[in-house]
């Protein structure tokens, strides 16, 4: 049986969850919103971060393509510390709402690479075509 189309939804399914949570929590945070406490926003985004993983280290063996050996994965797995640094910085870490709100449009900068890697599987994400 092929399992690469379901997972690969569920893995597109989770970037597209990963991807509104952050940019809600992010303008949450510019606005100074309390429901960034709310128990939900704090453990939904682990639960589906967690189900994205999975589904990327799912899809990994089966395309049979790894990081740190295909460029482009490399690319994405880097890119991704990256956002996980900058989301961080922007949702919990920053000093003042600028420093916040810099390292989020900075994350979403981020977010928009990999996401180009993903579609083009360039690590250069589409730049020469």
């Amino acid at each position: 049986m092929n399992y690469f189309a379901p997972v690969k939804f569920v893995h597109v399914s989770a970037v597209i969850i990963t991807a509104t949570l952050f940019i809600v929590r992010g303008i949450w945070m510019l606005r100074g919103s309390a429901l960034l406490q709310h128990p939900f926003v704090r453990v939904a985004p682990h639960v589906n971060d967690t189900v994205l993983f999975v589904s990327a280290l799912t899809l990994a063996a089966i395309v049979g393509q790894y990081p740190f050996v295909t460029g482009w994965l490399t690319a994405k797995v880097i890119g991704l510390v990256v956002y996980i640094l900058l989301g961080h910085v922007a949702l919990r870490r920053g000093r003042n709402r600028t420093e916040r709100a810099v390292a989020f449009v900075a994350a979403l900068g981020v977010l928009g690479y990999i996401l180009a890697v993903a579609r083009c599987r360039d690590p250069l994400a589409c730049l020469g075509s």
